[in-house]
Order: C-alpha cells, then structure tokens, then sequence
C-alpha cells in the first residue's frame, strides 16, 4: 500500500498509488505521490512517466474521514499542501507524464490528470469534482483544461461527472480502451514518447509549460484561500459532516461517478 515505482520499459517510469479501499489519498498519500513523481522526472534514463492506480478506481480525491478525526486545521492544512504538492509535481515533471485513469477520477483525481500532459482512459472512467457536496472547493483550475469553461463550470456547481467518451470528444483523452487494456495502452503511449531523444523531451516539455495561458499553480493557490474561508466560516464542516452519513452523499459514494443524465 502507497506510491511504488517501476520501470516497464526503457525510458519509462510507472508510478503506482494503492490506498486502498477507494484511492482517498491522506495528507502523507500526497507527499508521497509528490516526492515519486519528482523523483522519476530527475532521473536521467527517464523520459516519460506513467501515473497510474491500483483498486477500484484512479483516485477519490482527499481521505475525507482523516479531516473529521481531526479537531483543528492541520488536517486540513496538510492536504491543501499535499495536494498543492502532488499537482505541481505532475505539471512539473521534467518529462510529459502520461495518465492511466481508470473508474472514478474525482477531486483531487482532476488535479493530477488536469496536470498531466496526456490521458488514457478505460472505458470504465468518470471525471468530477464532487467538491461542493464534500465542504471543499478546488481543482476548478485542473477541471477547466479537460473541458470547455461553461461545462466546466456547469460540472463544477452540479458536482456532476463527465465519462471517458466525453472528454475523449472534446480532445482531453488522447484514447479510450477496455479496462483490461488499459495500462498496456499507456504504456504503449509512454514508450513512443520515450523514443525521442531523451535531453529534447525534456526541452519541449520545459517549453511547452512555458506557454500555458494559465499560471496553474497560482491559480489553484487562489481557490485553496476559498476552501480555508469556507472552513473558517463553518460552512465546509456543515457539509462535510454529512459526507457518508446521508442517502445523497451515501449514494454517491456508491456509484462514484455516476453518468451525467
């Protein structure tokens, strides 16, 4: 259980997260992830990354729960932290870092492939932010790079999510595959990226992010000071404490990600 890393193929690096039951990442699970992703973009011999997930589904956003054990801030501190880190860490990679997103990918699942330069999908896949049923904002900055601005914002304030097929519409997911055939595709993906001459990957990779029209970091910097208001207020601890507890919240936690109607 954790962040492994694994080299498949030359050139090519898969790190792995399984927190099991549902990939809800608690505050050291972002560091983690974080310190991995660094890690495999410094070493030399690598010239693409794969993100990958093991269980039900690529990742359930923050471990919710660990923030109601908590009876002050640190919880919450530490994940906008952790997050913060673990997304940069993605955007920052000094290689393009492939996605392999399988089952729900919410919350804080949008802030890694939101970063990522590309994203296989199973056909299985869902995408959303779920935040406003949770007590939390954030990640809009992630969302708004996989779909258009007012879908992003309809998803965004409904807490609906969108499938595999429909990013793959509008060009965010570069493929859409069998669950089975999912991490042999991303792979695949990975290793014709890790054919290019590895000191030039790195150089379009630094590029590229150099003309982003958004500054992503300061960006979801600006939404972490919405979430810290909210907290302060009161109002994320009456939401959040009914996450689990009712039939809405109950039944979203079961589907976890349910086709948008």
């Amino acid at each position: 259980m954790g962040v492994s890393t694994s080299s498949p193929d030359k050139g090519v690096a898969l790190v792995t997260v399984d927190f099991p039951p549902v990939n809800a990442l608690p505050v050291r699970g972002w560091y983690e992830l974080a310190d991995a992703l660094r890690a495999a973009g410094r070493d030399p011999g690598t010239r693409c990354v794969v993100l990958a997930a093991e269980g039900r589904g690529f990742n359930a956003g923050v471990d919710i729960k660990e923030m109601q054990r908590d009876t002050g801030h640190g919880a919450l501190i530490g994940a906008n932290r952790g997050c913060y880190e673990a997304f940069a860490a993605v955007y920052e990679c000094e290689v393009p870092v492939v996605a392999a997103v399988h089952g729900f990918c919410l919350g804080g699942g949008i802030g890694l492939v939101g970063n990522a330069d590309a994203i296989v999908a199973s056909e299985d896949a869902t995408f959303g932010l779920p935040e406003l049923d949770r007590g939390a904002l954030g990640a809009a900055t992630h969302l708004a790079r996989l779909v258009p601005q007012h879908l992003m914002r309809t998803l965004y304030y409904t807490s609906r999510t969108a499938t595999a097929a429909e990013l793959h519409a509008h060009g965010s997911v570069w493929k859409v595959v069998p669950r089975a055939e999912l991490r042999d595709a991303a792979l695949e993906l990975a290793a014709e990226i890790a054919r290019k001459d590895g000191s030039l990957i790195r150089l379009a990779k630094a590029a590229i992010n150099g003309i982003d029209p958004v500054d992503v970091r300061r960006s979801y910097r600006f939404e972490q000071g919405f979430t810290f208001e909210a907290n302060l207020s009161g109002v994320a601890d009456r939401v959040r404490d009914t996450f689990g507890g009712s039939a809405q919240a109950s039944a979203a936690a079961a589907t976890a990600g349910k086709e948008r109607s």
